[in-house]
């Protein structure tokens, strides 16, 4: 099958559908690649470099969009482009579902089989495939390094002999895939960072990421579902803004990431926040595109205020990087849906249904909602207070009965065996036996999580063990007894030496 990357006919848009990297993937996975002239230019990938990867170049748009059997393409295809496409073509783009049905049906009436890359559902197995979650990745890191370069002074505290540096005092809103990529991006640079979520189950995410989780007092989640956050009742949002207020008089720089599919962006800084923010402060507004976070927020421009507060409402996309994680995206996608004869559409898979917003000339939008993490039954509070209890008595009597006719088989063993032994012998063969059976409960009754720290015990006992048998060894080597110990001695020996990798290896873990 042909694979096309087309040049991107947007001005603005500086991202290609398949960098130099991304074509080897494809060839590897047995597609043919062509690649429009110029098509990677602004991401900085030369036809020469995509030529090297092994694609072909190809001198018009027009011959670019009906090469190819598959089309990889970043925006949503023009009326112009769309002419140039043929019935069967499948295209895998951005298309805003959501908010562009006319485009849609035009797609549809052409018989292209469209692929949505943002309405790729947020489940476990697409992860690989969200590309809302790589760009935003990147937006907020970027947003961290656009608005420290903005607001001119160290974000990290410094104490030098030239005098002290107070560190930046830095608020993210939205604990999203980019909140957290602007909280780890301002934590590492020394700021002092707030996030303020609606959904009160990504508080240990902030506050593992080393930034301070606020919140209001009203008992009210925004958790939804589908993984974003839903609108909250109006007393939430007084309470909202009016924290607002208290943080805009203190904080140099606020990053707005709250973002609806389809709607318009919330909300969330109002002008007299602005005017309560201190000259040269900043706000970034990752929302800008879609209306704004900020009321004074204008998109695709960066200005100050009147009160010299800047507002950033437009971002470098990183075009080289945003590439590489955009084309790798795809790749993942068209390697689940088959590789090059055996690619197929199949209706029935979870990712395709949701994604293929038009197929055999229809529109395949609104999809069926595909919860990301379902919530349990609701069970009374009763039932719950019982259930745990009645479970756990009878674990512990079924664990008592086990364990008595264990004891009373190794009893009835012993005594048989004291029957026709020598006294001598019983009495070492019982400690033995205890010893084995006591060590094994104890061993086994262990939590995993406390196996790396068991094994410094073990380790220990280990350590006894060679000392007896370095005592027990002669010269003799044909001694029985020699042999015993020298074997309990080796193995005592791989025993802590396996303990000690183990353990290194889990401490490694926890080292950066």
């Amino acid at each position: 099958m042909k694979v096309s990357i087309p040049k991107e006919s947007s001005v603005e848009e500086q991202r290609v559908g398949a960098t130099p990297k991304t074509v080897k993937r494809l060839i590897k996975q047995g597609f043919d690649v062509y690649v429009e002239k110029g098509a990677g230019e602004k991401a900085n990938y030369s036809d020469q470099l995509y030529q090297e990867a092994g694609a072909e170049i190809l001198s018009s748009p027009e011959e670019t969009f009906a090469k190819g059997d598959i089309v990889l393409k970043v925006q949503p295809v023009s009326d112009a482009e769309l002419l140039w496409m043929k019935k069967d073509q499948v295209m895998l783009s951005y298309l805003y579902p959501a908010t562009n049905q006319e485009l849609l049906k035009k797609i549809a009436a052409k018989g292209v089989n469209a692929i949505a890359m943002d309405a790729i559902p947020r489940i476990s197995r697409a992860q690989k495939m969200d590309v809302l979650s790589s760009m935003a990745n990147i937006a907020g890191y970027r947003s961290v390094i656009e608005g420290a370069n903005h607001f001119g002074r160290f974000l990290n505290g410094q104490i030098t002999a030239a005098g002290k540096v107070d560190p930046a005092k830095v608020l993210v809103i939205g604990a999203g895939v980019a909140g957290l990529a602007a909280i780890g991006a301002a934590n590492s640079l020394g700021a002092i960072v707030r996030a303020f979520d609606t959904r009160k189950e990504v508080a240990e995410q902030i506050e593992s990421m080393g930034a301070s989780f606020l919140t209001v007092e009203i008992d009210e989640d925004g958790s939804t579902s589908s993984g974003y956050s839903k609108v909250m009742s109006k007393e939430f949002i007084e309470a909202e803004m009016k924290l607002f207020s208290e943080q805009a008089k203190e904080v140099d720089i606020i990053i707005t990431t709250a973002q609806i599919p389809g709607r318009e962006a919330p909300k969330l800084i109002m002008d007299y926040h602005v005017k309560a923010m201190k000259p040269g402060s900043v706000i970034v507004d990752l929302a800008a595109s879609t209306g704004g976070n900020c009321t004074l927020t204008k998109n695709g421009e960066i200005y100050t205020t009147d009160n010299g507060v800047t507002i950033i409402g437009k971002l470098d996309q990183l075009p080289a990087q945003a590439s590489q994680l955009y084309g790798n995206n795809l790749c993942h996608l068209l390697d689940d849906m088959g590789k090059n004869e055996n690619f197929a559409i199949d209706m029935e898979d979870a990712i395709v249904s949701r994604a293929m917003v038009t197929y055999n000339g229809q529109v395949n939008w609104p999809p069926e909602p595909l919860p990301v993490s379902p919530q349990k039954p609701h069970q009374e509070e009763s039932e719950l207070s019982l259930v745990p209890k009645i479970s756990e008595v009878e674990r512990s009597k079924k664990k008592t009965q086990k364990l008595f006719t264990t004891l009373t088989i190794i009893g009835l063993l012993l005594y048989l065996l004291g029957r026709v032994a020598p006294a001598e012998f019983m009495q070492h063969f019982t400690v033995f036996v205890l010893s084995v059976f006591v060590g094994w409960q104890v061993i086994w009754n262990v939590s995993h999580s406390l196996h790396t720290p068991l094994m410094a015990v073990t380790n220990a006992i280990s350590g006894i063990i060679i000392i007896g048998g370095l005592l027990l060894t002669t010269n003799d080597i044909s001694n029985p007894l020699t042999i015993i110990a020298f074997v309990a001695i080796l193995v005592a020996s791989i025993n802590i030496v396996g303990g000690f990798v183990v353990t290194h290896r889990m401490l490694k873990m926890f080292k950066k």
